[in-house]
C-alpha cells in the first residue's frame, strides 16, 4: 500500500520540478516573437535565414560568442555597442527569460 502511493507522491514532485524548470528557462515561442519584433529588421533571427544588415551576427551565433546566461544582464540593462545603429533595448525580467529561451533553442 505504501509503495504505490510513494510513487505517486514522487511522479508529482518530478512533473512539478519539470515544470518549475520550464518556466525558469522561459517560453521559447514568446521569446521568437521578441526576436522578431526587436532584432529581425537587422539579424537574422531564424535557423537559416541571413541577417538584413551585413555586420549584424545572426541571433543562433550570438551564443557561439557569448554565453547565454551572460547576455541576461545586458537585456536587463539595455545593450550597448559600438555601432551607432544598434538601438537600445532593455527587457523585463520574463522578457529576457523568454528570449535567452529562445536563443538557447537555436542550433
Amino acid at each position: 500500500m505504501r509503495i504505490p502511493l510513494l510513487a505517486a507522491i514522487l511522479s508529482c514532485l518530478i512533473a512539478s520540478s519539470a515544470m518549475a524548470q520550464e518556466q525558469e528557462q522561459g517560453d521559447v515561442a514568446a521569446g521568437k516573437k521578441l526576436a522578431e519584433l526587436h532584432c529581425s529588421r537587422c539579424h537574422a533571427v531564424g535557423e537559416h535565414d541571413a541577417s538584413l544588415m551585413q555586420d549584424a551576427p545572426p541571433l543562433r551565433d550570438l551564443k557561439l560568442r557569448y554565453p547565454v546566461d551572460d547576455l541576461a544582464e545586458a537585456l536587463a540593462e539595455g545593450i550597448l555597442t559600438a555601432h551607432p545603429q544598434m538601438p537600445v533595448f532593455t527587457f523585463s525580467t520574463d522578457e529576457i527569460g523568454d528570449l535567452l529561451a529562445y536563443l538557447d533553442s537555436l542550433e
